[in-house]
């Protein structure tokens, strides 16, 4: 759990509504019969090592870093040199170094969008929400980006397998705002867990032999309920696959939160720390007009160096799980896809 996101429960009194929210997200629902058992942990047979990585990769470790200002802006200047890395305590030589420049070829990407079309997010929101998300392709249209859409609610369906023509997911979007909400429940662990397993099936870790940034846009009011897989077993997977979490809180939030505080309140899946362990964030959409906050997690998500290194041969094919903690410059924050990592076995 988040440091900060605890001490604001710890602090602050928080309204009956949510308590009770809170309270759901960790209990099985007995309206879903789904909901009483787990997921099987293992799910990709092969997600340590798709067909379609290059035989070099096999032993390298990966992490995207992403490097804010004190404004809260990316960083796009650094060098390898600014950079030290750690795993087990321990600084390893950086065997791999690639950065997103302003000027020259960009980073292929693979995105998910994962939209909340439950009872409680409202027709005025998804509408606002299609346009927001084709601001946000929009913004990464000199990328070669591949995108897919699921929607979540009572149940989680793909309604958009990746595709990288823009007019069809304007039509997926457009079809999205005039379907009916999806009950009452909201299955958003499930549906980033699915997330994962198609970024993992469908998009390699390389593509014209440059590291591909896969991530996932979860876009919901921030309660869920039903789920039948477990937040921690989701954060695990991500940082298995290498795949960042961004979370958008919608304003319908707000509404059940009888609350006036400039700040919000935790959600349920900030407590989760579903965002932070997998180098993703959680954002507030606040205004009614929700593009220019997708435009800037478009700037974040493409913005992102990726270092990778070799683990020393001792514990190179252990089948241990080893930490990751990289370094930067003074004044920077720095938000990494993952902090640990499984060694391949032997």
């Amino acid at each position: 759990m988040p440091k900060k996101s605890a001490a604001l429960i710890a602090q602050l009194s928080l309204p009956p509504l949510l308590l009770i929210a809170l309270a759901m997200a960790g209990v099985p629902q007995t309206q879903d019969p789904a909901a009483t058992s787990q997921r099987p942990r293992k799910v990709f047979p092969k997600e340590q090592e798709p067909e379609d990585v290059l035989r070099f990769d096999t032993d390298l470790v990966s992490v995207d870093v992403i490097a804010i200002d004190a404004q809260g802006r990316p960083v796009r200047n650094l060098r390898q040199e600014d950079f030290k890395l750690y795993s087990d305590g321990r600084e390893q030589p950086i065997s791999f170094f690639q950065i997103e420049k302003r000027q020259g070829e960009a980073r292929p990407l693979a995105i998910v969008f994962a939209l909340d079309v439950s009872g409680s997010m409202t027709s005025e929101e998804i509408l606002r929400l299609r346009d927001a998300l084709q601001s946000f392709s929009n913004h990464l249209a000199s990328h070669p980006v591949a995108y897919a859409v699921m929607t979540f609610g009572m149940h989680v369906k793909t309604v958009q397998k990746f595709t990288s023509n823009p007019r069809k997911l304007d039509e997926t979007l457009e079809r999205i705002a005039k379907d009916s909400p999806s009950g009452l429940s909201t299955h958003t662990y499930d549906a980033v867990d699915d997330a994962i397993r198609m970024l993992v099936r469908s998009a390699p870790r390389t593509r014209e032999k440059r590291l591909m940034k896969r991530a996932v846009l979860v876009v919901t009011d921030g309660f869920p309920v039903g789920d039948t897989v477990k937040p921690q077993t989701v954060i695990e997977r991500a940082n298995a696959a290498d795949v960042s979490v961004f979370v958008v809180t919608l304003p319908s939030y707000s509404r059940v939160m009888a609350s006036t505080q400039q700040t919000p309140l935790p959600t349920p899946l900030d407590v989760s720390g579903l965002a932070e362990m997998t180098g993703g964030r959680n954002v507030y959409a606040n205004d009614n007009n929700y593009a220019p906050l997708f435009r800037a997690l478009a700037e974040e998500v493409s913005s992102a160096y990726v270092l990778a290194f070799y683990p020393p041969e001792e514990k190179r094919r252990d089948g241990q799980l080893h930490t990751i903690r990289v370094e930067g410059p003074r004044g920077l924050t720095l938000r990494q896809s993952r902090s640990e990592y499984r060694a391949a076995s032997r």
